[in-house]
């Protein structure tokens, strides 16, 4: 039942949507798909910097690029 109101609902937006001209439609794009990437994106660089930072020294340390030269 939820289920097939949420779908009814989706079906407008998209009929809406469907029916706005294109320079509406990338305005809207915009507006709405920018700001969820940058987060996205901000989000994935917090992670993997947190990854790094817990295991990346293990491996930093080991490196030949951080032995000096003999």
């Amino acid at each position: 039942m939820l289920w097939d109101a949420v779908s009814r609902w989706w079906d407008g937006v998209e009929l809406w949507l469907t029916q706005l001209g294109l320079a509406w439609q990338v305005a809207l794009l915009m507006l709405v798909l920018l700001p969820v990437c940058w987060w996205a994106v901000r989000a994935l660089d917090r992670a993997s910097f947190l990854l790094f930072e817990r295991f990346g020294h293990r491996y930093a340390l080991n490196s030949e690029d951080n032995q000096e030269p003999r």
